[in-house]
């Protein structure tokens, strides 16, 4: 074990009886919002680890470097709180949820996760509009990621759901467009093994068209998730996915599309060597430039939508001024 671990796993091992002490009180406080919110943020500041917090503004400058708590410690605070929940009425889940979501600090948002887990069987439309609200709040990857496993699990309890992360591929937010991606990659997961079958041919036509949609991106947290999404559905549908990749990598060769070439390569680690091996080949010399504009379908759509409703908001603008004019 290396020094590093050694520490990280010392600095759990010496506050666990804490984050279990928190998580009792916090079970008692599910009723009670506002005191449950300040209990959170003394217990969350307490348990905050200094060097994981460095090391998190190292690796990931992007995510804000505030209430870090590890893993293990996080989860020792949850487990009552889940018990609770399991117990208490979809409505106070909701009410904690909804207080939660309105939080700045993304780890005090964060623990809406299992209030919305709760609600979400009983009371799926309130639950969702919370969701909604959460994905547009959302500022990094780790909220998005951890918000997916809601969207996941929503998405498979009641087919229309697809619609929600359909709409957000057209999003101008970049971590609306992520939290597809990672959506997708999760939805598998949710599935026992023996049970994956039944994500054939729908489900897997339908991820990857919403993949297809996003390929040309310009957002490389976008282009993650998407290689993700893409390795994730591998083992669900090998065939599609090997099709759908040389689909793509045919579009990227022809346009010399670097951000295209880079989520099949970043998603080739589960494909067969030999077809890994003709899709570098076809790629080769074709790289990513920071710079350049997206290309997916998703912006070009988006674009086509906003200049048509730009121009229609401006030909209203022309009529008023006419009228306006002919009273005058």
């Amino acid at each position: 074990m290396s020094e590093v671990s050694a520490k990280a796993s010392a600095f759990v091992s010496a506050h666990l009886a804490e984050a279990a002490l928190l998580g009792e009180q916090l079970a008692d406080e599910i009723g009670e919002p506002e005191a449950f919110v300040a209990t959170l943020k003394g217990g969350l500041a307490a348990l905050a680890d200094p060097a994981y917090t460095e090391m998190t503004a190292r690796v990931s400058p992007d995510v804000p470097a505030e209430l870090m708590v590890r893993g293990p410690l996080t989860e020792a605070v949850q487990r009552p709180l889940k018990r609770a929940l399991r117990e208490a009425s979809s409505m106070i889940a909701l009410h904690l949820a909804g207080r939660l979501i309105a939080e700045r600090q993304r780890s005090l948002r964060l623990f809406a996760m299992p209030c919305l887990r709760r609600s979400l069987a009983e009371d799926p439309e309130q639950s969702w509009q919370l969701m909604r609200r959460m994905a547009r709040r959302a500022g990094d990857w780790i909220e998005v990621d951890t918000l997916a496993d809601v969207w996941a699990r929503g998405v498979l309890a009641e087919g229309f759901r697809w619609a929600e992360i359909e709409q957000l591929v057209f999003s101008e937010r970049t971590y609306e467009r992520r939290l597809v991606g990672a959506t997708l990659a999760t939805i598998p997961h949710r599935v026992p093994s023996q049970r994956r079958e039944a994500l054939r041919p729908d489900a897997i036509e339908r991820s990857l068209e919403m993949i297809r949609q996003l390929m040309g991106d310009a957002e490389v947290m976008v282009q993650k998730a998407l290689s993700w999404a893409i390795r994730e559905w591998t083992p669900v549908d090998a065939s599609a996915v090997a099709t759908f990749l040389e689909a793509e990598t045919a579009i990227a060769a022809e346009t010399r599309d670097g951000a295209r070439a880079w989520v099949i390569r970043d998603a080739l680690a589960k494909q067969p060597p030999s077809l890994t091996a003709d899709l570098r080949a076809r790629l080769d010399g074709i790289r990513r430039v920071g710079s350049a504009p997206s290309t997916s379908i998703a912006s070009t759509q988006a674009a086509a939508f906003a200049a048509a409703l730009a121009s229609s908001n401006d030909a209203v603008a022309a009529q008023g001024d006419r009228y306006t004019r002919s009273r005058a």
